[in-house]
């Protein structure tokens, strides 16, 4: 496996370099092979889809390759079932596809007598003879019978061949003398590595399991079959309409189709799902494929195997000399918790994971949304890992709660905001009970601190309080560009449920970016608002300003034109412009207020100018309440 060059993407192809010290099982693997005493033998591979199955695999061929001598050969023979051709059969695929590679090492032969090939003539004719009588059941399924010549064709002897070869009798005899010619004595084994059987059909699956059994187990021969073992067995419990597993209360009890299967197969090795720190050091091996050198990945794979050997952890890992990878232990630290646990030690998902979060960042940065890779990375968590809290996350967002609840959420983590500073979203909140908003409120986290028990004890599932513990926190940070995206890749609709029908196209314009839309709002249309439904449709683009602050000139100037207009709702028009974060207001937000507008407007200035910090911003504010005379 590598990483592509160009798109940051990790490729789904089985791995060409050895980042999970699967060494250890292929090793075993391969001595079971080359046992004397167990031949012919067929192992299991067994592992569930995307565990690494098919990288030991290429990992067996390479430790048999290293283990031949110079007049002793394992020959290897890598097969996929799952790509055979099904008008040809998988028990005729399997079996020619053997022929095939020993006719090219009878070709290679320094003997060269004609015993070898003579039965190669034989075998291939009872295969071909086999074809053609599957040909013909396949055909006639679908009325298309093939010619008479056509089937003369796949069986028609050499002229003066008067030997029958109809059908697979005789072949395991023939197969045997074949392996036991002297052309091939050079052969110590031939190795039968099966992948995907997990992935075909009961049929197929049934036709490769009789042929590695009844047709091809004789001496010198091995099979490896890497697949799920119960996924096997399903298959051929359905192929034979078996009436299904055992009572689980009866222990010493197997169902036939796993006796079946342990019949062919003499015992099955598992392939460890990873470990905390297997994903831990997968996560940081994949990132560094993309930087370190050649020597230096090397290194930086046997000093995670040691570590793996001697039950440590990602720290006893060390650094390595011109390596920088601070920044990728950090993420790997921060995310494995949740990957070890949600994706069940998957490689295979773990890649997959990597890969939508490196697709996501790339979008996202393309429609210029800058977040802080980590952000991404903690919000994709929640997204891929956690559907039913990221629903909920959005839920937030399309009420305008999400600043809030992230402030709550995030005390429940046991992050509690700074003493003495305000509420996360820079607000003095209003209760709409009409108190003057011109001195500061005590922030709501100062609240909760008189409370002997806090106020977010159990309003959060556990899962979303871990979640809320990963790094970084995310208070203060504008995550709407980001919500919004997500929320079109997952086809949501982001509607204010608290909002009534009636007043979400006057809201969805007001704070549109098009002034034609904002337009399309009549003065008559807000004067025929009640009090009510103007304070709600205030609340709205208060919670609006508040969790896309990117809305606030839009915003700002609906409130105020609301206000303008109804004098009854200026405290609610108040609230709604506190509910801005400080540290979001724009240059270009004080000057949208006017001289005349009310007090009661007017005095969020005086709370802006209170809480920003020296600069251009607090600097127009206060230009902003001079217009009326006062500093």
């Amino acid at each position: 496996m590598t990483t592509a060059a160009r798109s940051g993407l990790w490729s789904d192809d089985p791995a060409r370099v050895d980042l999970l010290s699967f060494d250890a099982v292929a090793q075993t693997v391969a001595d079971v092979l080359l046992d004397d005493s167990l031949d012919p033998v067929a192992l299991g591979l067994s592992g569930s889809w995307g565990s690494g199955k098919t990288t030991v695999l290429g990992l067996v061929a390479q430790e048999l390759d290293r283990r031949k001598t110079a007049d002793q050969k394992v020959l290897v023979i890598q097969t996929d079932p799952w790509r055979y051709d099904p008008s040809t059969g998988a028990k005729e695929s399997l079996i020619a596809e053997v022929l095939d590679a020993l006719a090219a090492e009878v070709n290679r032969s320094e003997t060269k007598t004609d015993k070898a090939k003579n039965l190669l003539v034989k075998l291939g004719k009872r295969v071909d003879w086999a074809k053609a009588i599957k040909l013909a059941a396949t055909s006639s399924l679908t009325l298309q019978i093939p010619s008479f010549d056509k089937l003369v064709e796949l069986v028609k002897p050499k002229e003066a061949d008067k030997e029958s070869v109809r059908g697979l009798e005789e072949f395991r005899d023939e197969f045997a003398e074949l392996l036991g010619s002297d052309d091939l004595k050079h052969i110590r084994a031939v190795a039968v590595l099966v992948d995907d059987l997990d992935r075909c059909l009961p049929e197929t699956v049934v036709q490769s399991l009789e042929a590695m059994r009844l047709f091809l187990a004789v001496p010198k021969m091995s099979f490896v079959i890497a697949a799920d073992e119960e996924r096997v067995a399903d298959a051929i419990r359905t192929r034979f309409k078996a009436t299904g597993r055992p009572d689980e209360s009866d222990d010493d009890r197997q169902d036939p189709a796993t006796l079946y299967l342990h019949k062919i197969v003499q015992t099955t090795i598992p392939l460890p799902a990873l470990s905390h720190f297997d994903t831990q050091a997968y996560l940081l091996l994949l990132q560094m494929q993309a930087t370190a050198k050649t020597e230096q990945l090397s290194t930086l794979i046997e000093r995670c195997a040691q570590v793996r050997r001697d039950g440590g952890g990602i720290d006893d890992i060390g650094q390595i000399d011109g390596l920088a990878m601070d920044d990728q232990l950090a993420f790997a630290t921060r995310l494995t918790p949740l990957l070890y646990e949600k994706l069940r030690g998957n490689p295979r998902y773990i890649k997959r994971f990597l890969n939508d979060l490196r697709v996501r960042q790339s979008v996202a940065s393309r429609r210029g949304i800058s977040l802080d890779p980590a952000v991404v990375a903690k919000l994709m968590t929640l997204e891929a890992l956690m559907k039913p809290e990221f629903k909920l996350l959005l839920d937030w967002f399309a009420k305008g709660e999400m600043r809030d609840q992230l402030e709550r959420l995030e005390v429940e983590a046991g992050r509690p905001a700074q003493s003495g500073t305000v509420a996360v979203d820079g607000q003095v909140e209003g209760d709409g009970s009409g108190e003057s908003a011109s001195r500061p409120r005590e922030s709501t986290f100062a609240r909760r601190q008189k409370s002997a028990t806090p106020a977010t004890s159990g309003q959060f599932s556990q899962a979303m309080v871990r979640w809320a513990k990963l790094a970084p926190p995310l208070r203060g940070l504008d995550l709407s560009p980001y919500l919004t995206l997500a929320a079109s890749f997952a086809g949501v609709t982001l509607i204010d449920d608290s909002l009534p029908e009636r007043l979400r196209d006057i809201a969805a314009n007001l704070l549109s970016e098009s002034r034609r839309e904002q337009a399309s709002v009549t003065d008559a249309e807000l004067d025929e608002l009640g009090d009510g439904d103007a304070t709600d449709l205030l609340r709205h683009i208060g919670r609006t300003m508040r969790d896309q602050p990117n809305k606030q000139k839009a915003g700002v100037n609906a409130v105020l034109r609301i206000a303008r207009r109804r004098p009854g709702v200026v405290i609610a028009a108040r609230d709604a412009l506190l509910m801005l974060p400080p540290s979001e207001i724009t240059i270009a937000t004080p000057l949208q207020f006017k001289t005349s507008d009310h007090a009661d407007v007017r005095s969020v200035l005086a709370t802006w100018k209170e809480k920003l910090p020296d600069g251009k911003v607090k600097n127009a504010v206060g230009s902003a309440l001079q217009n009326r005379g006062t500093a």
